[in-house]
């Protein structure tokens, strides 16, 4: 996941900040965003079992069901958050790195600055409006016409400002931080075992498939968070209701979520999610080092 410097390079090289963005615009554009949709459906409708939810993104339009925020939410976020992501990692791990600190740690203190990072920089009010798109159609259960995506950010931005479409974004930065500093340790110990398997050295490459394995390995284990994606599901969605008061904070909302539901109701859409972790680490894990190789090699 860490960004490759040549020998006495300073800085971040430019292509390896485009390949952030390409990449997470690949990883959404194929499986990234259905799963992603399936998972949020699961996690507003916590009494849903998969086989619902599928029917109900199924019902509002096929396909085209499974890829709703894609555009324009989805491609602003993914087009900026990789490159913040992976600029960030890399800083932070090489400062670390220089430090004395081991690279196992150092990688785990890079995806958590970048996940941080990239909350708080791209994706508060990108998030908040995918999810906007996806749960605004509880709406049309009582009876009420969803307006567009552009009326639903008109009018959140016109009643709350750049705090209401920034709403969830700490709830937003607690799970990036712990999505890729889990992601990037496990997938690192994973490498680490892989190699000890196969009495493979430190400097010695794994192979394409040990690679995707490890990332696979990164990815699915990192979903030990869901109760914050559950929360942050939760403090953005469109419903409404005296229960949860207008003032949703990560806490009172994780309260909410528990009595209504208990603990099952914290790890709804834990299925999908895994899919979608792994597919995000060999996204921006695996693929990300083979393409930076190929971009160097021209």
């Amino acid at each position: 996941m860490a960004i490759t410097k040549e020998p006495g390079q300073k800085g971040v090289s430019w292509s390896n900040i485009a390949v952030g963005g390409i990449m997470n615009m690949f990883e959404v554009t194929t499986l990234g965003q259905p799963l992603e949709v399936l998972k949020t459906q699961m996690a507003a409708n916590r009494s849903q079992t998969m086989f619902q939810a599928i029917k109900t993104v199924w019902s509002r339009g096929g396909v085209a069901g499974f890829y709703q925020g894609l555009i324009p939410w989805a491609w602003i976020e993914a087009s900026t958050k990789g490159a913040v992501l992976l600029f960030t990692a890399s800083e932070i791990e090489t400062t670390a790195t220089a430090a004395g600190i081991s690279p196992a740690v150092a990688g785990l203190l890079g995806g958590m600055g970048g996940g941080i990072f990239q909350a708080y920089a791209t994706m508060g009010f990108c998030t908040c409006m995918k999810t906007a798109e996806i749960t605004r159609h509880k709406q049309a259960a009582a009876g009420i016409k969803p307006p567009s995506t552009w009326a639903v950010f008109a009018d959140i931005y016109r009643r709350e400002g750049i705090a209401g479409i920034n709403k969830g974004v700490n709830a937003v930065a607690v799970r990036q931080c712990t999505n890729w500093g889990s992601r990037m340790g496990f997938a690192r110990l994973a490498e680490d075992s892989i190699r000890k398997f196969k009495g493979k050295g430190e400097e010695e490459k794994l192979s394409a498939v040990e690679k995707i394995l490890s990332s696979s390995i990164g990815g699915a284990l990192a979903t030990w968070n869901q109760p914050i994606e559950v929360v942050r599901v939760e403090m953005q969605s469109m419903a409404k209701g005296a229960e949860r008061g207008e003032k949703k904070t990560i806490l009172n909302t994780l309260s909410y979520i528990y009595k209504e539901n208990g603990i099952k109701g914290l790890y709804r859409g834990v299925t999908p999610r895994i899919g979608l972790g792994i597919w995000q680490t060999v996204c921006m894990v695996s693929f990300a080092d083979y393409v930076k190789l190929w971009v160097k090699g021209q």
